[in-house]
């Protein structure tokens, strides 16, 4: 038996955002937990200070990149925690995410959470998944 993923939603509004309000798995799986990911080139060196878009774009490429090192995708992604240093700006860039999210016909149980900062100062939003197969 595969891995069988069924939306929980007792409300339809989360939906309407792009996430599920939980997301039920079962069947014989793998899971990936995912260190948060940012804007961090492949030095070890964080990149476009102060652009909340590029920055966010950067994040999920290296967020795919860990998934692809497991045999996986963001199709795969059923939790996403996002932690931003600044939510009105987030929000002015969720296109981003909402656009690669879809385009992978997911919409994982997420909690966005703005915080003071991130581990390193000028970063600006990081990711934190977990992936079943």
């Amino acid at each position: 038996m595969g891995v069988v993923r069924t939306a929980v939603n007792p409300w339809a509004w989360s939906r309407d955002l792009g996430y599920n309000q939980g997301e039920l798995i079962t069947g014989e799986t793998r899971t990936l937990y995912c260190a948060g990911q940012t804007a961090m080139n492949a030095d070890g060196k964080p990149e476009h200070p102060g652009d909340m878009a590029a920055q966010l774009t950067l994040t999920l490429d290296n967020l795919e990149a860990v998934l692809a090192e497991a045999g996986m995708t963001l199709a795969n992604v059923v939790r996403l925690n996002v932690y931003t240093t600044d939510v009105d700006d987030l929000f002015g860039s969720y296109g981003v995410l909402a656009a690669r999210l879809g385009a992978a016909g997911v919409a994982p149980a997420t909690t966005m959470l703005g915080v003071t900062r991130l581990a390193i100062p000028d970063l600006l939003v990081e990711l934190e998944a977990t992936a079943v197969a």
